[in-house]
């Protein structure tokens, strides 16, 4: 459907999907989604032709639909014409006409049976089912019940623009290390434990004002990904990280998730 090589999105991580990530992803034969939350339509589509420059693969953009930037940015995706839009934290509907008329594949993120059927009914061409144990921005039914998807491990690779503070925090966490805060306001995210994530889940316990625990999350993940703050920092993380141990380059990740698929499909099954 999109003629990349093999089957392997990277997230649209904000501010952490970026040019020298998603083109690296591409090139290896996977798709690259730049992280368009947080950008204004100039930076998007600073951020497109940088990604052109790298690579001449097939990448897509994922929309916030959260960002008040987002009816701008649809028009940057729809003149720049990208391959694939993926959207999160809201419903894509206003926008599918517009995207679909100019020939871009639209995959929204679902956490939830119910979701998936809604945004079919709206045109999408394909979903990206997210369990709760993924990182950032998540519902409440895991992978397992959905279906079996990677995350976090691009973070940890060569080419993300992620402060080595952060990359470091993601090898060292166990599988018991990350933390869901904001589930009393309607916006859970998962991150790695630490300073922050537990004064906002004692301000959630205690039942604080939701301005004075926004108060203390906003810019969190720009704390982790650009200054390396493991402390103040949101380092939005899933569950996998207990499992990722090095730092590598992009393809040599992708390669190895070919690999260990191509062997568990050659063993077939046994009973």
């Amino acid at each position: 459907m999109l003629g990349v090589k093999y089957p392997i999105f990277s997230g649209g991580m904000a501010h952490v999907a970026r040019a020298p990530l998603v083109a690296a992803v591409s090139e290896a034969g996977g798709l690259g989604i730049i992280g368009a939350g947080g950008m204004s339509p100039e930076d998007l589509e600073r951020e497109i032709a940088e990604v052109r420059r790298l690579t001449d693969k097939p990448f897509g953009v994922n929309l916030m639909l959260m960002d008040p930037n987002v009816p701008e940015q649809v028009e940057v995706v729809v003149r720049e014409r990208v391959a694939l839009v993926t959207t999160g934290a809201g419903s894509p509907a206003k926008y599918m006409d517009k995207l679909k008329s100019a020939g871009i594949k639209v995959f929204p993120v679902i956490p939830a049976v119910n979701l998936a059927v809604r945004v079919e009914k709206y045109g999408a061409d394909g979903v990206i089912a997210e369990g709760m144990e993924s990182g950032g921005h998540i519902g409440t039914i895991t992978t397992m019940a959905l279906v079996p998807q990677v995350g976090t491990r691009f973070v940890a690779s060569e080419e993300a623009p992620v402060h080595p503070n952060y990359k470091q925090a993601i090898l060292k966490a166990k599988d018991r290390d990350t933390i869901v805060t904001g589930r009393t306001l309607g916006r859970p995210v998962r991150c790695l434990v630490n300073k922050l994530t537990k004064t906002l889940a004692r301000y959630e316990a205690e039942g604080r004002d939701p301005e004075e625990f926004e108060s203390l999350a906003v810019g969190g993940l720009r704390r982790a990904v650009y200054d390396g703050d493991l402390e103040t920092g949101s380092l939005m993380a899933g569950q996998i990280a207990g499992l990722i141990r090095e730092i590598k380059p992009v393809r040599e990740i992708i390669e190895d998730m070919v690999k260990e698929a191509r062997g568990i499909l050659s063993r077939g099954l046994d009973f």
